[in-house]
């Protein structure tokens, strides 16, 4: 299938104005397609030939003006259209269109707790080709009318207010101009709860087998959900400009939530049906708020092109986190974006892969390189981004701007140009140089304190290792004389980076090396932090005696914020300390400063993480701790001990939590625990009494889990996973006996779990990813070793076969992550350098064999620390 090139869309943009699209859609025609019927009204502003797109399992017929053109002519995903005249012209499009089971194009799921079955569309990025016929790009907006017919007991969504106007017929209210890729349907025996607010009709959705834990939700979803529409309404100056506004929580969904105008998507793991912690129950709410802020940016004013999708993606990240902490009772949702979500940014950013927040648009020249970049780069930088330049421009001015976007825009399209130059208008700052510096460029700037003084009087300069102006906070600590185990804060001031006033520095562009901020009084503090307040986008170094203190008094320090920075900068230290590259990703600036050791930071996490208050704290730094120092960065030979050291942690914040006052905190002790066990005894003497001593029960979540470590560990046989399967046949539990079964200590197992991925296309995206998430571990290195060479050409065919979702799930769970050595990264590269695949695939293999060797490097390197 051809992929559409930017200068295609620029051309057709040019030649093109589309009005209206009139689409039937019937879903009752069989379980493998489904009818499709378009209509759109065009004009051309000039003589000349274009091209449709439709994706079709079989094209009918097309009409052009009334006139037949011949199926057959259709090339791969595109239908010409030649000779057209100035003017307006009448396209009718009939074809049967098949369902997907990639939560691509128009996805089918048959709940296996009930037999019932929904569909619904993810049409990002090209994917409206799927359902039917389209001009599929962002700049060619139009209104669309869609009818549905659907079984007798559905319910039907979509983009705007659905009436049932017959038997089986379904109407939707036509939208607003809106981009292809934002029309929405789903349909299927939904359960709905409804309600008004300010005059407009929402409603929450879900399957039924999980009415009754939506409706015990109900009341904070729609709570979260009018809060954040209240105060965006008191920041933009133009009202949401949609009918109504729906959430349905779908199955398989690839994604986390997709910003359909009218009708939001979620994943429907968000219907929680076991227990979470409040930090989990607050990442939904943050998904609730991103979207809601896609309704103005990404639905109300669209990118151009797919190079500006930062411009959606950064600002809904930014606003979703903002909201939340001022409109909810969800109050330290940027300590959860420190500790998590920004990493995310900071790995992509340290990789060969790594790309501007606002590539050049000749980086994008098509859809299919522009599906690389929905990245930690375009939400996590590309928020961060945006939050230090609020913190120095100032929200007043920022909001201005953003509101002079909105008005400029409105249901049109938009650049990176326009953004900067609505915010130029908004303030006298010179926001396009800042952009040059923010946007424009890749990497992490790395910030280090030089501390010199004496017992009355202390001077800091920074040492700025990066090329961006940084507007930072700094904290300075002093040790607290009644309990040498806390910290008090002795001030904290703004800095200018580079210092204005100091040698070498541009006031006016925020450039050179200016670091020396003047002579303050008191003896040097004891701790002392850059990025005080996580303000910007920088990793920060401690010096010697502030490490001192942090590794004895953590815990201690007062502010969840001020912590979270410091496990960032550990966080960091481990991952540099084998660093043979730059860290400033694309530049020539030197390696950075090899630092603490993987044993080093599970030292601190033993110390520390008993004590802590912050349950996002806790969760991330565990997921570090586990996820890549256990698991990646530690070999063999030392992974027992440090699994030892987990399993620790967690029996000490088990027994802190007795008393019933910090479930999230125990619900995440238990899950860890079960994780790392190395014996079998306790979670199955668990399993066995379905409780955890003092709590809580096991629900399903905790069941699974536990089954997943039994099997790991050979504790379980297929029979006692079947048994569990019969006890919750449920989607999660098909996928859950999917991850055990492959799981299993077994090369039987493991033949028929690899067949089951790369030589079967059977699976939905769901069990894929499923059983790749239990096919490697480390326990079962030789077990598993056949398959490594296997990997990389089977991968391959795959993601030719079934697509770039598949090609990613590929490419995330089912790569050998913890083959770390010399020979398989070799392996990799080789397929990397020799192969031709699809770009989806070879994105993954780059990022996850760059992950590799880093892992490789920090095994290798001599400690430090």
């Amino acid at each position: 299938m051809s992929v559409l090139t930017r200068d295609e869309a620029q051309t057709r943009a040019q030649f093109l104005d589309v009005h209206r699209y009139t689409i039937a859609l019937d879903l009752t025609t069989g379980d493998d397609t489904f009818d499709s019927r378009t209509v759109v009204h065009f004009t051309a502003r000039a003589a000349g030939d274009t091209f449709v797109e439709i994706k079709p399992a079989g094209l009918r017929s097309v009409t052009l003006d009334g006139q037949p053109l011949d199926p057959a002519a259709l090339t791969g995903n595109r239908l010409a259209l030649t000779g057209l005249g100035a003017g307006e012209h009448e396209l009718r499009v009939e074809a049967d269109m098949r369902y997907s089971r990639t939560g691509e194009g128009m996805h089918r799921f048959t709940d296996p707790t009930d037999g019932e079955t929904y569909v619904y569309t993810q049409l990002f990025l090209d994917d409206v080709q799927r359902v039917f016929a389209a001009f599929d790009q962002p700049d060619l907006k139009a209104v669309f009318e869609l009818t549905v017919t659907a079984p007798d007991h559905w319910t039907v969504l979509g983009n705007g207010i659905a009436q049932q106007t017959g038997p089986r017929q379904w109407t939707l209210a036509p939208t607003p101009l809106i981009s292809t890729y934002l029309v929405a349907v789903a349909a299927g025996p939904w359960h709905s709860v409804r309600t008004e607010h300010a005059g407009l009709p929402f409603g929450i959705h879900c399957r039924r087998s999980l009415a009754t834990h939506l409706d015990a939700d109900a009341d904070e979803l729609f709570d979260i959900t009018r809060a954040c529409y209240d105060r965006y309404h008191e920041k933009f100056d133009e009202p949401y400009p949609f009918d109504s506004y729906d959430q349905a929580f779908v199955p398989e969904f690839n994604a986390g939530a997709m910003e359909n105008p009218g009708l939001v998507t979620f994943r429907d793991e968000y219907v929680y049906h076991s227990a979470v912690t409040d930090t989990e129950r607050q990442t939904r709410a943050v998904v609730i708020a991103h979207e809601m802020a896609h309704m103005w940016f990404g639905d109300l004013v669209t990118l151009a092109w797919w190079d500006d999708i930062w411009l959606n993606e950064s600002f809904a990240e930014y606003m979703g986190y903002q909201i939340l902490t001022e409109a909810t009772r969800f109050t330290d949702t940027w300590v959860d974006f420190g500790i998590g979500r920004k990493a995310w940014g900071y790995d992509a950013d340290q990789r060969p892969s790594t790309h501007p927040v606002a590539p050049d648009p000749d980086a994008v020249p098509d859809t299919a390189s522009a599906l690389l970049n929905f990245d930690g780069i375009s939400y996590a930088k590309g928020a961060s981004a945006l939050r230090q330049l609020v913190a120095w421009l100032g929200e007043k001015d920022f909001l201005a701007g953003i509101n002079i976007h909105f008005a400029r825009h409105k249901f049109g399209n938009a650049t990176l140009a326009d953004f900067i130059d609505s915010l130029g208008r908004a303030t006298e700052r010179d926001v396009h140089a800042w952009a040059a510096q923010w946007l424009r460029t890749t990497g992490v700037d790395t910030l280090t304190p030089e501390i010199t003084g004496s017992a009355t009087a202390w001077n800091l300069g920074v040492v700025r290792d990066g090329s961006r102006p940084h507007h930072i906070a700094v904290g300075a600590y002093d040790i607290d004389p009644v309990d040498p185990a806390r910290l008090i804060e002795r001030e904290r001031f703004a800095l200018d980076l580079p210092v204005p006033d100091s040698p070498g520095a541009d006031a006016d562009t925020g450039t050179g090396t200016g670091t020396g901020t003047g002579t303050r009084t008191g003896r040097r503090p004891a701790l002392l932090v850059l990025n005080d307040s996580d303000l910007t986008y920088a990793k920060v170094r401690l010096d010697g005696p502030s490490w001192d203190t942090a590794l004895c008094a953590l815990s201690g320090i007062p502010d969840p914020l001020t912590r979270t920075v410091i496990w960032n900068a550990a966080r960091d230290l481990v991952r540099d300390g084998g660093s043979d590259s730059p860290a400033h990703g694309g530049s020539d600036m030197p390696p950075a400063t090899p630092g603490m050791t993987p044993a080093a930071y599970l030292g601190a996490a033993r110390t520390h993480l008993p004590l802590e208050t912050d349950l996002a704290i806790v969760q991330g730094v565990l997921a570090f701790a586990a996820g890549q120092i256990t698991d990646r960065y530690l070999t063999p030979e030392n992974r027992p001990a440090a699994l030892a050291t987990l399993t620790s942690v967690c029996r000490d914040l088990i027994r802190r939590t007795e008393d019933g006052n910090h479930p999230g905190l125990r619900l995440t002790a238990v899950r860890h625990f079960i994780d790392a066990a190395t014996q079998p005894d306790t979670i199955q003497d668990w399993l066995h009494s379905g409780s955890v001593p003092g709590g809580p029960e096991l629900d399903p979540d905790l069941r699974w889990r536990i089954l997943t470590r039994l099997a790991v560990l050979g504790a379980v046989d297929a029979a006692t996973i079947d048994a569990e399967l019969d006890r919750d046949p449920s989607a999660t539990g098909q996928e859950g006996a999917a991850r055990c079964r492959a799981a299993l200590p077994d090369p039987a197992a493991k033949a028929q779990a690899w067949a089951s991925m790369f030589d079967s296309d059977d699976l939905s995206n769901y069990l894929f990813s499923a059983t790749a998430r239990g096919f490697w571990h480390p326990e079962q290195a030789d077990l598993v070793q056949e398959y490594v060479p296997r990997y990389y050409p089977e991968a391959v065919a795959l993601a030719d076969r079934r697509g770039p979702a598949i090609a990613d799930a590929a490419g995330r769970y089912a790569f050998p992550a913890y083959a770390i050595d010399a020979k398989s990264l070799r392996l990799g590269q080789e397929c990397l350098d020799r192969t031709d695949m699809i770009p989806a695939l070879r994105r993954k293999l780059a990022d996850q064999l760059d992950d590799a060797h880093r892992a490789l490097r920090v095994r290798t390197a001599r400690p430090t620390g």
